[in-house]
Order: structure tokens, then sequence, then C-alpha cells
């Protein structure tokens, strides 16, 4: 369930918003007398899901006002039990808040001194984890990398026509990803590892799998996020598997092997594009829209460019692999 709080200065727009909030039905609600301050409080019980209405009133309503503040508070347990919801309820109850998934995902495209330290110690964790063959301790960087954060944010910010985090979330997972490079690329050139264990020869496989599993694992992680199931998205770290390529990719160049470095890059970037564009797919179908007929607009060209991009980039990625599988596999001399 949710609570949503707001505040606002006593006036004639009270009894607007409560109008327009009352007509989508939460399940509980209470507007305050006004405090010393002359300040009212409006507190509306939802169920997970159901508030985005209200709080799309409440915006078009105070949009030119500058007094007011909403919060929104999630309710671990309520006495006495709320009756359980109709199945046709239920079934449109599927999307998290917009301002929720909004504040949750653009934590993931902050770069800062905790990103580009994770970055690097789950590259570390990679290259060796890889060189000695151990599949646990990749896995674990799997899961420590925070390179699938900026991009699930940049498909979201597509599907919303946000600009600016577009930009933001893009330089992140640049960033990101040039980070592992460059550090497996030094690994490699100063370290004599062994280069021919399992764990880092099948990230230069590429085929029609590749693309295949990564759009998967990409709608997998814009679903659960949309659901509001985050406890999912460890799952979908291991099975996207952005960092090792990319590590595998750096650890060959460093040691002079262009052309398996090439074949791992070639897998990152297939995952990469395919994570984009499943998870760009997912969130428009999901319904996740601006508020304003503008804004909406502004997103759907939005989407139709970005799905474009990234649907000839698959396309031409996945010929690139074809092309690879059909050749003798490379060997370390």
């Amino acid at each position: 369930m949710r609570l949503i709080e707001l505040s606002l200065p006593d006036g004639d727009r009270v009894q607007q918003v409560l109008k327009a909030t009352l007509k989508t039905e939460p399940l509980d609600y209470r507007l305050t007398e006004p405090d010393d301050r002359g300040r009212r409080l409006l507190r509306l019980l939802f169920k997970t899901g159901d508030g985005q209405k209200a709080i799309d009133a409440i915006s078009a309503i105070l949009d030119e006002e500058a007094d007011w503040q909403l919060v929104v508070i999630p309710i671990e347990a309520s006495l006495p039990k709320i009756p359980e919801d109709t199945d046709a309820r239920q079934e449109r109850r599927t999307l998290a808040l917009r301002e929720e998934l909004f504040e949750d995902i653009s934590r993931g495209a902050k770069f800062n001194s905790d990103f580009i330290l994770l970055t690097a110690l789950s590259t570390i964790v990679a290259v060796f984890g890889m060189a000695a063959d151990n599949v646990a301790v990749v896995i674990g960087a799997m899961v420590i990398a925070p390179l699938l954060g900026p991009i699930l944010a940049f498909s979201f910010a597509s599907a919303l026509g946000d600009l600016a985090l577009m930009g933001k979330s893009a330089r992140t997972a640049i960033a990101g990803l040039s980070i592992g490079l460059a550090l497996s690329f030094a690994i490699g050139f100063a370290l004599p590892l062994d280069l021919s264990a399992d764990e880092l020869t099948s990230r230069t496989v590429v085929g029609l799998d590749s693309p295949t599993l990564a759009l998967a694992a990409g709608a997998a992680a814009a679903l659960s996020i949309a659901a509001g199931l985050p406890s999912a998205l460890v799952g979908v770290m291991v099975a996207v598997a952005l960092l090792p390529p990319a590590a595998a990719a750096g650890l060959y160049a460093g040691a002079g092997y262009w052309q398996l470095a090439a074949r791992a890059l070639l897998l990152l970037f297939i995952n990469v594009v395919s994570v984009n564009l499943a998870a760009l797919l997912v969130y428009f179908l999901k319904g996740v829209r601006p508020r304003t007929w503008l804004e909406r607009r502004a997103a759907k060209r939005s989407v139709y460019v970005n799905g474009a991009v990234w649907a000839v980039l698959i396309i031409a990625l996945t010929l690139i692999a074809l092309h690879f599988a059909s050749q003798p596999a490379i060997g370390l001399p």
C-alpha cells in the first residue's frame, strides 16, 4: 500500500484537489483543518500501483502553484485487513508509481565515487575470477557491478522522453564500461594470467543465443522494476553479464590478443543494445508515460527513434555475430 500525503495552503484549491482525488477511489482519505500556519494536510491511502491518477490530478491542479509538497510513503501493514480486489482491478495494478520509478531508477544513473569504486572492484573480481575459472567469483562480480543501473535508466528516460536523464545515464554507463575496459587492459598488460580458462574463452563465443538471452534478461529487468519487484534484479544482473565480457575484452587486448578482444567486445555490445531495446519496449508496453499531452508526444517520438536505432544496431550486431560463429575458433598460441 501507499500513503500519499499532500501539504498545501488553505484556499479554493483544497476542495478542487479533494474532489479530483476522490474520483480516483482511494481506500481511505483524511483532510485536516488548517493549522496555525494556514496549511492543510490531505492523506490518501491506495493499494500499491493505484495512486498514479491521484498524483497526476494533484499535479495538474497545483502545477503553477509553488507552496505545496507531495510525498509518497510505503505502508508495511494496516488493520483491519483490506478486502481483496476483483480480478479486473488487480489486473490494472501492474505498474509502480511513475514518481517512485523515477526516483529509484535515477539513483542508478549517478556517477560518483561509490560507482567508480564498485566498478573498479567488480572488474578486479571478474578478471581474477575468470582467469582462475571460478564461476562463483564471476557471479559475485556480476552482482557487485553497478553497470545495469545506468543502462536501465537510459531506457526509462527514453520512454519518458527525458533528455536530461538520458544524457546523465549515458555518460554514467559509458564511464563505467570505460573503467572496466581500462582496468582489465592494465591487468592483462601487466600480469601473466592464464587466458585459456573456460570462463574467459566463453566470453569470446557469440551466436544467435547471445542477443536472445540479453533481450530476455533486459525485459525481465525492466519488468521487475516496473512492477516494483527489485528483488528479481539480482538474477537479472547475473543473466545479463555486462561486466565479464568487458573485462575479458580488456584483458585480451592488454595481453595482445586483439581478435579475442574484438569477439568479447562484440558480446558486450550485443548485451548492452539488447538490454536497452528490451527494457524500452517493456516500459512502453507497461504504460510508462509522462503526465501532460505535450510531454507524451515528445516521449512517443523518443520511443520510436530510440527503438529504431536499437533495432538496427541489434540486427547489425547479430549479423556480425553470425559471421564470427561461422569462422574457425581462435585459440591461444
